[in-house]
């Protein structure tokens, strides 16, 4: 997993509340575990103006020019500012993979819905909860200046604009280190695997028969 220690980027708007997770990720494309190549299809029924289809081309794919993420403005950015209950739906962790395979490091709203917030940390993204005043403000910034950036300081748990406003977040200790340190779920196990492997040969001495039973099957 990618570390976040500090971004600053562009910042691009989902600006309606109550996105939920099929909007960002259509459940057509559901069909692999990589974690990668869900990029292209985020936000899929909005970025384009037909329907689209797993394994599909999209570079001729006729888009939508009214959507955000498809203006000039907006390219490259890896900050997306969003409203109230971003994420809701199910629970496919697909969503916080398209968000990032797409480039965004950093998602600000003012509230999350609980599985998505938790999921973003297992996958590298930072989902940040500022309060709905403050979101609103941002927002005019953002729309009355092109190429509006914010830089997110994990480690001060901070949110800073260009003109010098300064926003904190609260987010768990816990999760914040791993995400200092790039380390999901499986990264924290393997900080483990000496004492695994003790335990292994501890029990390959203790109770061998186990062993052999799972060479036999294997």
């Amino acid at each position: 997993m990618k570390s976040f220690t500090t971004v600053c980027g562009i910042v691009a708007p989902m600006d309606r509340a109550n996105v939920d997770t099929d909007m960002i990720i259509p459940k057509q494309f559901l069909k692999s575990i990589k974690r990668t190549g869900f990029g292209k299809n985020l936000f899929d029924e909005l970025r384009y103006l037909d329907e689209g289809r797993p394994d599909q081309d999209c570079s001729h794919r006729p888009i939508n020019p009214d959507f955000p993420l498809n203006q000039a403005r907006y390219q490259g950015a890896s900050i997306l500012l969003a409203r109230k209950n971003f994420g809701c739906g199910s629970s496919r962790e697909h969503a916080p993979w398209a968000l990032d395979d797409f480039g965004f490091r950093a998602v600000i709203a003012p509230s999350f819905a609980d599985i998505f917030y938790n999921n973003c940390f297992k996958n590298g993204l930072l989902p940040i909860v500022l309060s709905e005043s403050v979101v609103d403000q941002l927002f005019l910034q953002m729309y009355e200046a092109e190429g509006f950036t914010l830089t997110v300081d994990l480690a001060e748990q901070q949110v800073r604009t260009q003109s010098g406003e300064q926003y904190s977040f609260e987010v768990d200790a816990f999760r914040k280190q791993c995400l200092l340190q790039g380390l999901d779920d499986i990264g924290l196990t393997l900080q483990e695997s000496d004492a695994i492997r003790a335990y292994e040969a501890q029990r390959r001495a203790s109770a061998p028969w186990l062993f052999d039973a799972i060479v036999a099957n294997d």
